[in-house]
């Protein structure tokens, strides 16, 4: 197969999406359930029927196109990235991974192979959880892991439900549960090709990353709740000031996670949002986030432990109130063995260099690989830039993992006699 071909192919694809955004000049902004989604979704689709799959939006707005296999009844080989973005971010986060998908496909295609596998590439709706705070909606839906308390309860910042923005967006919230599948028996194995949002894979002159984990995550939305008043007439000592307490807490995160260690350990207050807002007032309310992440669970618990310690002695000090809301809690993940020395191996007849490595992000294979064998393929970011509109990778570099994978697919479940499938 040609490289060339495949790299420009794909630049082709992904510059497609590049005028759905909120932002246009300012990075892509493609919040989960906006019209912008829809448009890009609309794309999508006929990007992969054009390509030969068969596609359906399923009830919490994932985009799936599927090719039968010469075994229709086997579970699926499911590639699959997000095709929402952060605010003000990159073209490559999450998109790169469902165009490699579709590429793959072309290539099967363009060579007569068919799989004994049915193979799905799978666009995933709000992995980055930037609307409504929590991260991961598309896969814990396929996982069974939503109901319709979780819809109601979760609101963007201007008060629309998760609830309310599905009914926009054209979906049946009521239905959430039949976006659940049978993932023990449909599923053989979910395939993440990604950008490595850093500088390890640049900076090594490594071609191609095989992740052997991921990050947990916890992410909380605090709220402190004092007293307004007159900034200038209000004693130092009889004042309930919702910043004060904050500020406290705030300025304790990044210390709490070097005491904690361990790798990948890292803690981050990203949004602030104080009321009433004023320069001349005492701040009676701060809600700000939380987002906790390492590769040992017992290590985000020793930080979310200091935090709600902390919380509780400052308040109680200064007689302010607060409420702690939990947004998303993942543990970490392994992904699977056997499938990374499958790609290790299609990665060396290929010559292709390549390292094992961490993800210190989340990403939907985080919420897949406790219940499917998982595997993820990270391309180098130039710079490591990431979450800005600075992001890119190298279309050659997307190619790369789209023949990794499209080698390590053909070299493994063309025949439904071979004793290496594992899937």
């Amino acid at each position: 197969m040609d490289k060339q071909v495949t790299s420009t192919r794909i630049q082709k694809d992904m510059e497609l999406f590049e005028p759905f955004t909120q932002t246009p000049g300012q990075g892509i902004t493609r919040l989960p359930f906006s019209i912008e989604v829809r448009k890009c979704v609309d794309v999508l689709t006929k990007r992969m029927e054009r390509a030969g799959l068969t596609v359906r939006e399923d009830v919490a707005g994932n985009l799936i196109g599927r090719l039968e296999g010469s075994e229709p009844d086997a579970p699926a080989l499911v590639i699959g990235s997000h095709f929402d973005s952060v605010k003000s971010g990159g073209n490559f986060d999450g998109m790169a991974g469902i165009i490699v998908g579709i590429e793959i496909v072309r290539m099967l295609r363009d060579s007569g192979t068919k799989l004994r596998n049915p193979i799905e590439i799978m666009g995933t709706h709000d992995e980055e959880g930037m609307r409504f705070g929590t991260g991961f909606f598309g896969t814990k839906a396929m996982m069974g892991e939503i109901d319709d308390e979780y819809l109601l309860r979760l609101k963007d910042s201007d008060g629309v439900s998760l609830y309310d923005a599905m009914i926009c967006y054209g979906l049946s919230p009521d239905k959430i549960k039949d976006a659940a599948r049978d993932y023990q028996k449909e599923i053989a194995a979910f395939i993440e090709v990604h950008i490595e949002q850093g500088p390890v894979l640049e900076n090594s002159g490594t071609q191609l990353g095989l992740v052997n984990s991921i990050v947990g995550m916890q992410r909380y939305l605090v709220t402190v709740t004092g007293r307004p008043d007159h900034a200038g007439t209000t004693p130092m000592d009889m004042r309930i000031d919702a910043m004060e307490c904050a500020s406290k807490l705030i300025s304790r995160m990044s210390d709490w996670a070097k005491e904690a260690g361990g790798e990948g350990t890292v803690a981050t207050v990203g949004f602030v949002q104080a009321a009433p807002n004023a320069m001349n007032i005492i701040a009676q309310e701060v809600i700000f986030s939380v987002d906790v992440r390492s590769k040992e669970a017992c290590r985000i618990d020793q930080i979310v432990g200091n935090m709600c310690a902390e919380l509780e002695a400052v308040c109680s000090e200064k007689g302010a109130t607060f409420k702690i809301d939990e947004k998303l809690k993942v543990p970490p993940a392994s992904l699977d063995e056997k499938l990374l020395a499958m790609l290790a191996k299609s990665c060396c007849k290929l010559g292709l260099s390549h390292m094992h490595m961490p993800s210190g992000a989340g990403h939907d294979s985080l919420q897949t690989a406790p219940k499917i064998d998982t595997a993820m393929v990270f391309v180098p970011s130039k710079n490591g830039r990431s979450h800005c509109p600075e992001e890119w990778t190298e279309y050659s570099d997307l190619a790369n993992a789209a023949h990794l994978v499209y080698d390590t697919l053909v070299s493994n479940y063309t025949h439904s006699t071979s004793k290496e499938a594992h899937f």
